[in-house]
């Protein structure tokens, strides 16, 4: 009598960088990825080769066990070789690919999904329509978190204290790779951060970890500020005043009436959901799916939703 051999599930993970992330390994680990292989150093023009390489090897059955994750740090090239990944696949030889470019993509989710459900929970509004300014949204969290409220309908403008070129060149990237509307300036001035502040309803601060980009004086000028959320988790704060564990709580010093804080570690909870449940996704649904920042932040909004 022949035996029957469970096939296992394999999860490929490309990268373009040196190294894949270990978190990011230990995410698929913990989905139930039993055999997990990094790509390291993947040029965009070898992911169709790879993708194909994975999808004939173990027939129409195997593919439902096999998986392929893109990482890396650029998240206009994470975009791009999912779209690649996805035009390689040859029915019915077709896996599931996740998009998660240095946990931007579900780290922007969470970021934008908390937002909303506090501007509705205290607020009794929508993001559709508000001013939103992002300090350090040029880098990756910054650009994805832009593109998913610009696909909201607010009005978003991403900031740079060091660069404005770099803020304009970014926005234009986005507008055109994802059809939205993002604004760029300069904030490396006090006077002109402060003069995007006072216009600012919401403030997502996804500068690099350990640098405080907006202080006390700066929040005296925010009389229109609703919410403001920050992601960088190592101290000082980013947004004096808003701490980690926070949550909803209202911050001090604010001109504006109600305006509250979202820190990283409630960030970081929702992010954390939200790529398990990626992961598990792509391993039990039965059918191929593609997931990018879009998918992120509908599985993000189903996160936020439930934590009453």
């Amino acid at each position: 009598m022949s035996e029957t051999i469970e096939r296992p599930y394999i999860l490929h993970m490309f990268t373009a960088t040196p190294q894949m992330s270990p978190f990011d390994v230990n995410m698929a680990a913990d989905a139930g990825y039993q055999v997990i292989v990094p790509y390291c150093n993947v040029d965009p023009g070898m992911v169709t080769n790879l993708t194909q390489d994975a999808i004939f090897s173990r027939g129409p059955k195997g593919v439902s066990r096999t998986g392929i994750f893109i990482g890396g740090r650029d998240v206009m090239q994470a975009a791009d070789m999912l779209d690649t990944a996805r035009r390689a696949m040859v029915p019915p030889f077709e896996v599931s690919v996740f998009a998660d470019p240095s946990g931007s993509y579900t780290t922007a989710a969470a970021l934008v999904a908390l937002v909303e459900r506090h501007l509705g929970k205290q607020h009794g509004v929508e993001l559709g329509g508000k001013r939103v300014l992002i300090p350090g949204g040029t880098g990756a969290v910054g650009r994805i978190a832009a593109a998913i409220a610009a696909s909201r309908g607010a009005d978003v403008t991403i900031a740079s204290h060091h660069d404005e070129a770099r803020a304009r060149r970014a926005a234009s990237e986005l507008n055109e790779r994802f059809g939205i509307v993002v604004n760029g300036i300069g904030t490396a001035t006090p006077d002109a951060l402060r003069g995007a502040l006072a216009d600012a309803e919401i403030v997502l601060a996804t500068a690099i970890a350990g640098v405080q980009v907006i202080g006390s004086a700066d929040l005296a000028v925010a009389k229109r500020l609703l919410v403001a959320a920050d992601v960088n988790a190592v101290p000082p704060e980013g947004i004096a005043g808003v701490n980690v564990m926070n949550d909803g709580k209202p911050i001090d010093g604010v001109p504006s009436t109600g305006a509250i804080g979202i820190g990283a570690l409630a960030i970081g909870n929702v992010k954390y959901q939200v790529e398990h449940r990626l992961f598990m996704r792509m391993r039990t649904g039965g059918k191929p799916v593609y997931l990018g920042f879009r998918e992120a932040y509908d599985e993000a909004r189903a996160v936020a939703a439930g934590l009453g």
